[in-house]
């Protein structure tokens, strides 16, 4: 594997886990609002399963902390990979900052900043 090859990979998978975790994210709320309207739909009071609901929150909050997480392991790479000399890595961006399309044959490049 070469460096552009290996760089790509951990991105790939800097990616996929910043997806996921806004996927459990949305996969929670949506857990909440079910239990909301679950309630609501029975004619069941408020107190019912209100620990439960404040359970699922903090595991929102809980969530929204990995989320941050992760953000900043992305800031932490990215120095390192500009700190090491292999410039900008865009995998997953419309654009390059300067206004240059990304090549679409699946081809990554990395440039000199």
């Amino acid at each position: 594997m070469d460096k552009a090859q290996v760089i790509a990979s951990v991105a790939g998978d800097l990616t996929a886990t910043e997806q996921s975790v806004d996927e459990a994210i949305a996969r929670a709320t949506t857990l909440v609002q079910s239990m909301i309207g679950s309630r609501s739909a029975l004619n069941l009071s408020p107190v019912v399963g209100a620990e439960a609901q404040a359970k699922a929150l903090e595991a929102i909050a809980a969530l929204g902390a990995a989320r941050q997480a992760v953000v900043a392991c992305h800031q932490e790479l990215a120095k390192d990979h500009r700190r090491l000399g292999y410039g900008v890595y865009a995998h997953g961006m419309d654009k390059f900052p300067e206004g240059d399309k990304v090549p679409t044959s699946g081809e990554h490049r990395l440039r000199a900043v």
